[in-house]
């Protein structure tokens, strides 16, 4: 009769299928701890990511700066001193209304600086809402910020060139 009874207590275990709340309570915890980690580091990764495009911004509206100079002046530099963005906007060399990727306020002023020597010194935007673009000081980025953001300069290949081998 005992040996019945302990055949019947194993056969009804072996059938069990399932998690004891013990085991579910571990995972539970262990998903805890790796929410808490997770969390912070994907909040800095959109932080930063919203700093890097007003940066690209910034250099786009310096770039568009220099296509206005080589245009409009004659690639004169030395003496272009501050170019008001709503200048580079009226004569089509940027769009008359781009946004912050930040905010998605749309820049009202801005300009860009360049020194005695034909150097970029810094560039300004100002959004209509108040707060300045993220990275910026009160809206201003400077040479080091723009000159050393990851957007690519666009290389300029010889069309005469272009097909010739190397020698």
């Amino acid at each position: 009769m005992l040996t019945q009874a302990l055949k019947a207590r194993k056969a009804r275990l072996a059938d069990e299928k399932g998690f004891t709340l013990i085991e579910l309570l571990a995972v539970i915890v262990i998903l805890a701890i790796i929410a808490v980690i997770a969390i912070p580091l994907i909040g800095n990764v959109i932080d930063n990511s919203k700093k890097d495009g007003d940066i690209a911004t910034a250099r786009q509206v310096y770039d568009a700066a220099r296509l206005y100079i080589v245009g409009e002046k004659d690639g004169n530099f030395t003496g272009a001193g501050s170019i008001p963005l709503s200048t580079i906007q009226s004569e089509g060399y940027l769009d008359t209304t781009i946004s912050l990727p930040s905010t998605k306020s749309i820049i009202e002023s801005g300009s860009v600086l360049f020194g005695s020597k034909g150097q970029l010194v810094s560039v300004t935007l100002k959004p209509k809402t108040g707060t300045p673009p993220k990275g910026s000081k009160n809206g201003e980025y400077s040479a080091d910020q723009v000159l050393s953001s990851d957007v690519k300069e666009t290389e300029v290949i010889d069309p005469g060139t272009e097909n010739q081998d190397p020698q």
